[in-house]
């Protein structure tokens, strides 16, 4: 599989949380190339199926989030202007005086509205509810192709760097619906230990809701699950960030599996997969923390790889890291690690 078309094509489609389905169709359509009965459902989970030939074997759920963060219009003023919350935790720092679009009944361009720093008398960082959206439009020819509850995006493009490795909005997380469409590749037509589950889960960003629902409906035995971490930047803390680069991050948490851990961290040394730590004390802030408790619960692990400037339009991954999750991923369901 080529992941770098694989990504470009996923991180092209909007899919706010709330509004996956354009992104849930992409991944399902990419999906269906390894797996059986690969579904989309009323919520925009995506599902698909690899059964084993071992007799009464596990299920393994194999689970990345589709949905990405952006904003939502609550409001249109008099004069035209939007008013917005957040889907999920976007950078609001970073949205200041950028290019967005309103995915309404057609797509409208805007900017967001920025106060001169010649007149302005603050200089703090404002709150979500203080910014807006201007569209260049009257009320009434707003109101025309905008609704209350459209998503809006900041505009942002696939973008190629060094040394493997790309920039684009919704890296988190289609980065890692990729490394589990890489590692079904690799393990296609090859012996698994167990039956695979895959998800792509919708409203992560919003609180897990669609791998609650996964979760319920599959009730697996154990669950790897694969989002991003920080990636280190000249102004970040070493300890809680790892260098584009360094491979997968193999995650140790109260809420995970510590046998599912230290096996895959046994399993990535024997293969010679690189890979760092991460350590999480209590929760992982993934799907990871719903995945474990719901119905009859699951053994849980998280495998994520580093990437920079999170929930802004510029999220930064290397393509190596993402194809080392999925080796990982690979030899742990039982194929070769070396695809």
């Amino acid at each position: 599989m080529d992941i770098k078309a694989a990504l470009k094509a996923l991180t092209e489609e909007i899919g706010v949380s709330g509004d996956e389905f354009s992104a849930s169709a992409k991944a399902a359509e990419l999906l269906s190339c390894y797996a059986q009965n690969v579904t989309v459902d009323d919520f925009g989970n995506v599902s698909g199926y690899v059964k084993c030939d071992v007799p009464n074997a596990k299920t393994l759920l194999l689970d990345a989030h589709i949905d990405r963060v952006g904003l939502i219009v609550t409001y249109i003023d008099d004069n035209g202007f939007l008013s917005v919350g957040a889907c999920g935790s976007p950078d609001i720092k970073t949205y200041l005086a950028q290019s967005v679009t309103v995915h309404g009944k057609r797509t409208v361009k805007g900017v967001v509205s920025t106060l001169p720093p010649h007149v302005s008398q603050n200089n703090k960082t404002p709150e979500i509810g203080d910014i807006s959206i201007d569209v260049g439009m009257t009320k009434e020819q707003a109101e025309e192709v905008i609704s209350l509850g459209d998503r809006v995006t900041v505009n942002s493009r696939f973008r190629e760097l060094c040394g493997g490795i790309v920039s684009a909005s919704a890296i988190d997380d289609r980065s890692g619906v990729c490394a589990i469409l890489e590692a079904l590749d690799m393990l296609n037509g090859k012996p698994l230990k167990y039956n695979l589950a895959v998800c792509f889960s919708a409203q992560e960003e919003t609180g897990e809701r669609g791998a609650k629902q996964a979760a319920f409906r599959i009730q697996p035995d154990e669950a790897l699950i694969v989002d991003v971490s920080f990636g280190r930047t000249p102004d970040s803390d070493p300890k809680e960030t790892a260098k584009l680069g360094s491979g997968v991050m193999i995650g140790f948490s109260a809420c995970l599996d510590k046998g599912m851990s230290n096996a895959l961290r046994e399993l990535a040394k024997s293969e010679n997969i690189p890979f760092t730590e991460e350590i999480m004390p209590a929760s992982t802030g993934t799907n990871a923390d719903a995945i474990g408790v719901v119905g009859k619960g699951a053994k849980c692990c998280t495998l994520s790889f580093p990437i920079r400037y999170m929930h802004t339009s510029v999220e930064t991954v290397d393509l190596n890291d993402i194809s080392a999750t999925a080796r990982l991923i690979a030899a742990y369901a039982g194929g070769d690690a070396n695809g």
